[in-house]
């Protein structure tokens, strides 16, 4: 094993990591939302679905993304929730 090859690959790895986290500021400049901004969203998020479902809120996960419009000529900011539903409350 090639011990030059080990730090090549933590390059490549910070590399995309660091390409990640560019985009995740692009997106949220584009989308004109702050941390602060998801976080509050996040809690009305989980009190309005806390009515009607049971969630695990531990595994609640908000965030903003990109995806292809629907014309499909260029991206645009999306809002995914991963919302875990325990059971329908009754």
């Amino acid at each position: 094993m090639d011990i030059f090859s080990l730090f090549r690959r933590n390059k490549t790895a910070s590399k995309d990591t660091a390409k990640e986290r560019l985009q995740l500021v692009l997106i949220h400049d584009r989308a004109n939302v702050s941390p602060e901004f998801l976080e509050m969203l996040k809690g009305e998020i989980l009190e309005v679905i806390s009515k009607h479902i049971e969630i695990n809120q531990n595994e609640f996960d908000i965030q903003l993304t990109q995806t292809v419009s629907e014309d499909g000529k260029r991206k645009v900011p999306a809002l995914v929730a991963n919302i875990p539903i325990k059971q329908k409350k009754q």
